[in-house]
């Protein structure tokens, strides 16, 4: 059992839970773990999102690693995946994104990426605690000359920009940008200093909302995770897409002309048609999690493509994608890896696709989307006992129930059950075509498992 690394890095309450400490030491053994085998002095980047926080721990962070004897460079506030592209052109040894993602402001986290510009693996992160807790970290210190040393970079935001623009200019010129308007929602967060800069170079006229981040207004009734306000704003301003990012500008989520939230499903299948158009969709197959709607295997079974699953987790996602070679994978969330342009999810990366798609068929948003129908989905929490969170596969009648409405829904329904990772509960979720009918049968399902499993 892992005591610091989560589903996506560590992510805890600011200077109590994660402490200046904590931190110290996550950058001295991440340094080592991740240059042990380097014959040359590591270099480490550095970038974080807006929270207060951010700089606190950044701090923090930049010690570590230069009392282990790295080199690092200072990015300032950018979103995550860019983070991750500069790993890769400038060749650093790795880099960490300081980020809760879309978490209110008093939370924060440490992601590690390797030399890929990828999350690490579990098996790094388990290493990386091993050495944490060794009682070694003080005979990694380095002395004298030894000693790293840090750079403010910040001006290498302005290369994330051109990643956009060496991608996406020829695309826009070719297209009548005249008579479409995109309403941006920037979360407060990371992708404040680089959306607007971003959709201006590339000539498509936008608005631009929750793009003022004060240290603790960051997803604040905002971003992805909030689309009231963006809904409202698209209908009322008349624009033509919403697109919503999360506080570390990796996930994207959209608003069609009418107000109506286009998720990450929606997002995986639109793309995915277009590419498979276009013929680059690798194998014919996208990849998405078994939490994605059902919606969105009778989509890739109607449009002969193969849809692969694996557990929650964009990670999970990528490790697929990179074992079998696929290139478009993504969650219902909103995080979307488009692997010929990035290892990892990219919020202004989606919506620029998500974009130029609807612009070069001359179609609305809403009408891209009538591609793929989304089944109504219900999600229920049972609180359980934390050591019997697995039992329910055991369970002779939650077994027996499980099964009896597998059988009742004959493909055109589902049931998951999945315990959570750091709580005392097991998510009931069920899939079907009514709602009311659905919404019964998981609350009968999550009371039996409580029942069963207290």
């Amino acid at each position: 059992m892992r005591r610091y690394f989560g589903t996506d890095g560590i992510r805890r309450i600011a200077n109590t839970e994660l402490s200046p400490n904590l931190v110290y030491r996550v950058a001295k053994a991440g340094a080592y773990v991740l240059s042990k085998h380097s014959d040359h002095t590591p270099t480490i980047l550095i970038g974080r999102d807006t929270r207060i926080s951010g700089t606190l721990i950044e701090s923090a962070m930049v010690a570590g690693f230069l009392s282990y004897g790295a080199n690092v460079k200072i990015l300032g506030v950018l979103p995550t995946p860019g983070v991750a592209y500069l790993t890769k052109k400038l060749k650093a040894d790795a880099s960490v994104v300081i980020s809760a993602s879309h978490n209110t402001y008093e939370f924060n986290g440490v992601k590690y990426f390797s030399n890929k510009g990828m999350k690490i693996p579990d098996k790094l992160e388990e290493e990386i605690e091993e050495v944490m807790d060794s009682g070694k970290l003080d005979d990694f210190s380095a002395v004298n000359e030894k000693i790293g040393v840090s750079e403010i970079r910040t001006d290498l935001l302005d290369e994330y920009v051109y990643f956009f623009r060496k991608n996406f200019e020829e695309d826009f010129e070719k297209l009548d940008t005249s008579n479409f308007v995109v309403a941006i929602d920037t979360a407060n967060g990371a992708t404040s200093v680089v959306a607007e800069k971003v959709f201006t170079a590339l000539g498509i006229k936008h608005y631009i909302l929750n793009n003022t981040p004060n240290g603790t207004n960051i997803n604040d009734n905002c971003g992805s995770t909030h689309l009231d306000v963006l809904k409202k704003y698209v209908v009322e301003n008349k624009c033509n897409l919403g697109i919503a990012y999360d506080g570390d500008g990796d996930r994207c989520l959209a608003v069609d002309e009418n107000g109506n939230e286009i998720d990450g499903d929606k997002i995986l299948a639109i793309i995915s048609n277009y590419m498979k158009e276009k013929g680059t969709l690798k194998k014919d197959t996208l990849v998405a999690t078994v939490m994605s709607n059902l919606g969105l295997n009778k989509y890739a079974e109607s449009n002969g493509l193969k849809l692969e699953q694996t557990k929650v987790g964009d990670r999970y996602v990528l490790e697929k994608m990179l074992k079998e070679g696929y290139n478009l994978g993504g969650e219902q969330s909103g995080h979307i890896i488009l692997l010929d342009y990035n290892p990892t999810g990219d919020g202004i990366l989606t919506s620029l696709m998500l974009t130029k798609i609807i612009m070069e068929k001359n179609i609305t948003a809403s009408e891209a989307c009538d591609i793929i129908k989304i089944y109504p989905q219900v999600l229920i929490n049972a609180k359980v006992s934390s050591d019997k969170k697995n039992d329910y596969e055991n369970d002779p009648e939650i077994k027996a129930k499980i099964e009896s409405l597998e059988k009742e829904f004959s493909g055109n329904g589902r049931v998951l059950i999945r315990p959570s990772g750091t709580e005392p509960l097991v998510r009931v979720m069920i899939e079907g075509t009514d709602m009311d009918y659905i919404s019964t049968k998981a609350k009968e399902l999550a009371d039996l498992i409580e029942k069963k499993l207290k």
